[in-house]
């Protein structure tokens, strides 16, 4: 039998696993390599260092340093494309003509310039990039990055609509095929659920303690959705709220301990942010933009009890059967209230762990990329 060897170049290094932009990734290598596939890992590093855990899965794994200074700045090309442009990466592609998966337009340049043109190439899509940084601008309340995020925002919009026709494209959601097909005329772009790191869903019967928002607190429209649910709804109802996640600004943290029934955790460990998804009882995930899919509502639902989220966090995916939905802040506390008082059952879990099975089933989804291959 020939062996299958595929290139993967990653946006950062993908191990540990501990943000929603390289979970996808982690397993997808994993379920790959479980496939059979022979992985050449080129991964592009803005301060992760080497890992040896990629050695059990890759048969070879090179590290290119991320550009971040100010001759990685460009009026034509995006910020996050052009800081990860490196010679010696079409250097190691060109020792053979393996196809190349690409993870994020972060990593199409050599796509752009022509480079790959006679390569079979796969571009997996994080989000609809240019919609993601428009969104993280309408949020940012920091004139210069505002101004960033609107400018990067217009020049992934041009850059995605050029590269459009170059590569075959596999989207994490339903909502950015859509998006790629209408906005960029893309008739190679395909939906491939993301990869992940569970396999059963542990949603545990009865009642939880407490209600949980969980993420990255760093990124603005986290912070932006944490502000909202402590101002609009957790101020108004007295059931305990906790905020956990990276790195949250001060003043985030002095209004989580301005009420007596929230508070927030600053940057909790992996296992002890874990142990708070178990325990809480509804998870409370609104989201500013509807891009991509969110990880941390995929392991609420796979870890956790009760979801509640708005339109936005569930937008083209699969996952609005599981959630319970609210559109405003009197719509989300009168849901709180009513899913406070309810317990979680076995059923709710089986439910669930079907979708695990079907949908977000990693062997499954492996083997239909790989088919994508040839």
């Amino acid at each position: 039998m020939t062996e299958k060897h595929l290139h993967i170049v990653t946006h950062d290094v993908p191990w540990p696993a501990d943000y929603g932009g390289v979970v996808d990734l982690f397993c997808k290598l994993k379920a790959l390599h479980k496939q059979g596939i022979r992985i050449h890992l080129h991964c592009y590093t803005q301060g992760r260092p080497p890992q040896e855990e990629l050695a059990k899965y890759c048969v070879s794994v090179n590290y290119y340093t991320r550009k971040k200074n100010m001759g990685s700045f460009s009026f034509r090309l995006p910020f996050i494309v052009n800081s990860r442009r490196d010679e010696t990466l079409l250097a190691n592609l060109g020792k053979d003509d393996h196809p190349v998966l690409l993870e994020g337009i972060h990593c199409t340049y050599l796509l752009h310039n022509g480079a790959l043109r006679n390569r079979k190439v796969i571009v997996r899509l994080h989000n609809a990039e240019f919609e993601y940084y428009r969104q993280l601008a309408k949020y940012e309340p920091k004139l210069f990055r505002k101004l960033y995020f609107l400018f990067e925002s217009r020049l992934l919009e041009r850059y995605e609509h050029a590269l459009a026709d170059k590569a075959l494209f596999l989207a994490v959601s339903e909502q950015d095929q859509q998006v790629y097909r209408t906005a960029f005329g893309a008739t190679q772009v395909e939906y491939l659920p993301v990869f992940l790191p569970w396999q059963f869903a542990m949603g545990k019967e009865g009642k939880g303690s407490y209600c949980l928002y969980h993420g990255n607190l760093a990124v603005n429209e986290n912070e932006e959705a944490a502000t909202w649910l402590l101002k609009e709804v957790f101020s108004k109802i007295a059931i305990p709220f906790v905020i956990a996640g990276k790195d949250p600004s001060e003043r985030l943290q002095r209004m989580a301990h301005a009420n007596t029934n929230t508070c927030i955790v600053a940057n909790p460990s992996d296992s002890e942010m874990q142990d708070m998804i178990a325990k809480a009882h509804i998870h409370i995930l609104p989201s500013l933009n509807n891009t991509g899919v969110k990880l941390k509502l995929l392991n609420a639902l796979f870890n956790g009890r009760f979801c509640l989220v708005n339109q936005a966090a569930i937008a083209g995916t699969e996952l609005e059967p599981y959630c319970h939905l609210a559109g405003s802040a009197t719509a989300f506390q009168q849901k709180i209230r009513e899913l406070y008082e309810t317990g979680f059952t076995e059923e709710e879990a089986h439910r669930r762990q079907g979708l695990l099975q079907t949908v977000y089933n990693n062997e499954v989804n492996a083997q239909r990329l790989i088919t994508f291959l040839s």
